[in-house]
């Protein structure tokens, strides 16, 4: 006579593959985000303590030179002082919004590309929250100038990245999706 157990099903155990995969994806998010926000935070404090906003430094004569600059828009200088709170409030929903969704992601492109996007955002609310004029309302440091390009900063270049490695991730595993269902 086989042996009938009455005790109730449970979620997959922590050491489940799918646990093990939200852990390395949360994992992945934590080291690559707080990485590109320390080492933005960093670049910041270097800028702030050798330049003189506005006076540019050439690096490669006109084309590429550090000019520090304080932002109140979005990134590349984009919006104005009247959208501060808006993009405070859109970085922060973007950070919160990152730890909830990388735990669901299959692709390991896809976590890094957003990991680069939530700490380039994680960078930027950083000085949102606590750069002048004040808290929620801080403007973001911009140091990096090239061409006759937008005056940016590593969490700008970090968010650029971060989505075109998101979106080249999504394609290719759209295309996998395909060609598996193909065969």
């Amino acid at each position: 006579m086989e042996r009938v157990s009455h005790k109730p099903k449970s979620k997959p155990a922590s050491g489940s593959p799918a646990g093990a995969t939200s852990r390395r994806n949360l994992g992945a998010l934590a080291a690559v985000g707080g990485a590109v926000a320390v080492i933005d935070q960093a670049t910041k404090a270097l800028m702030l303590s050798i330049l003189e906003p506005g006076v540019p430094l050439p690096v490669l004569g006109d084309w590429f030179r550090f000019y520090l600059l304080f932002n109140p828009g979005a990134a590349f200088s984009m919006g104005g002082e009247s959208s501060t709170w808006l993009f405070t409030t859109i970085q922060l929903l973007f950070v919160l919004g990152a730890a909830v969704a990388v735990p669901h992601l299959r692709d390991r492109g896809q976590v890094v590309g957003l990991a680069l996007i939530a700490g380039g955002a994680l960078g930027n609310l950083i000085d949102r929250l606590f750069r002048e004029p004040g808290f929620w309302f801080g403007h973001v440091v911009d140091f990096i100038s090239v061409g006759s390009f937008a005056v940016f900063n590593v969490a700008d270049a970090a968010i650029t990245c971060g989505v075109v490695v998101f979106i080249v991730f999504m394609f290719l595993e759209e295309r996998r999706g395909r060609g598996q269902g193909e065969s």
